[in-house]
């Protein structure tokens, strides 16, 4: 199947599945974009940078150039688990 006929399909499908406002968003507006939303899940989840790196077939440093910026709301976990080990 040619990469036009599969965005097209791609494209398509995303009607089916998303809301007019979705649809005219650039939410999953490419299939790459679902892997990247995986990665994302799995950092903001906790899931080390190499071990997402293994996953997703990236070095670590080409994990964190891209995906650092989509860690969020992590301050305070990070906070809790800097004083824990302090106190060990």
């Amino acid at each position: 199947m040619s990469g036009s006929a599969y965005a097209k399909v791609w494209q398509e499908a995303r009607t089916y599945a998303f809301t007019p406002d979705q649809v005219a968003s650039p939410l999953a507006d490419r299939p790459y974009d679902l892997r990247h939303a995986a990665v994302s899940l799995w950092l903001n989840a906790g899931v080390h940078a190499p071990e997402a790196a293994e996953r997703a077939g990236h070095g670590v440093d080409v994990m964190l150039r891209v995906y650092a910026k989509c860690i969020d709301g992590q301050q305070e976990i990070a906070n809790q688990r800097i004083l824990e080990a302090l106190a060990a």
